[in-house]
């Protein structure tokens, strides 16, 4: 989604008006029958993917089978929240309000994060991902081409993240952009979710901007055995990712890139690394 707006540039000493576009940044809220769960800004489109992909990956649901159903709407409690998605669930994937509330409403662009999520993911005995995928240096310095070239609101804005979904050959199968890189996550998830494709055992997920702790949380909960970005991970988000043996990648670009988890899931073809 673009707004268009009147900027002013200065370019060598010249000043000029001129049409821009900007990428659009509005609330969320997503609630669970009439009780709210949380509220995250993100770029408006795919929102039911987004809604379904973080109720899975912030362990709400275990499957597709307990949304009854998402639906779109509008709050009329608070005309400033502006979006709305409401899900009914079964009775026993239900959350606790009492104990949820502090965990969700911290909901932003950066995600949720802190002590309280950490020891959340890792109460819920994760599985590790498959580890038998494999996939070639080769074919993962020529994903991020594919990201960039994908990207139909950043070519007009460069103001979002993007997250893709690859298969074991390479070819793109979903893409997704926000501006926030773990929604842009979830709705990749959240695709998945509604299309009754989980677990991820056999792709690789790409994303823009840094691997954040968020961003491999969600990607083991939907079983994901690669996650590569284009730039650093963070401390936790390596630490994460060895403890349950996901392949993490980062500063994929040109022809270089660092493994900082699971070289095992990368096959050499010719020679192997010193």
């Amino acid at each position: 989604m673009l707004n268009l707006t009147k900027v002013s540039e200065w370019d060598d000493g010249h000043l000029h008006r001129k049409d821009d576009y900007l990428a659009a940044e509005e609330p969320l809220e997503i609630r669970v029958g009439t009780e709210p769960l949380s509220v995250t800004m993100r770029t408006p489109g795919h929102d039911i993917e987004l809604a379904a992909g973080f109720l899975f990956t912030e362990g709400i649901i275990r499957s597709a089978d307990q949304i009854i159903s998402l639906q779109p709407g509008v709050s009329d409690d608070n005309s400033s929240v502006g979006n709305l998605v409401q899900a009914e669930l079964v009775p026993e994937a239900v959350p606790d309000f009492a104990s949820m509330q502090r965990h969700f409403f911290a909901a932003s662009s950066c995600g949720i994060c802190g002590k309280a999520s950490i020891d959340s993911v890792r109460s819920r005995l994760l599985k590790a991902p498959n580890p038998d995928f494999r996939c070639t240096p080769e074919l993962l310095v020529k994903l991020p081409d594919v990201l960039r070239s994908s990207q139909d609101v950043f070519q007009r804005t460069g103001g979002l993240h993007a997250a893709a979904l690859f298969d074991s050959t390479g070819a793109l199968q979903v893409l997704r952009e926000d501006i926030g890189r773990h929604n842009a996550v979830d709705k990749v998830i959240g695709w998945a979710l509604l299309g009754g494709r989980l677990p991820l055992a056999n792709f690789v997920l790409l994303v823009s901007g840094r691997g954040g702790f968020e961003i491999v949380q969600k990607a083991i909960v939907a079983g994901l055995p690669v996650v590569a970005s284009v730039s650093a991970p963070s401390g936790l988000a390596v630490q994460l990712a060895r403890e349950l043996r996901l392949t993490l990648i980062g500063f994929l670009r040109g022809r270089r890139f660092v493994i900082y988890s699971g070289e095992e899931r990368i096959a050499q073809s010719k020679h192997h690394a010193e």
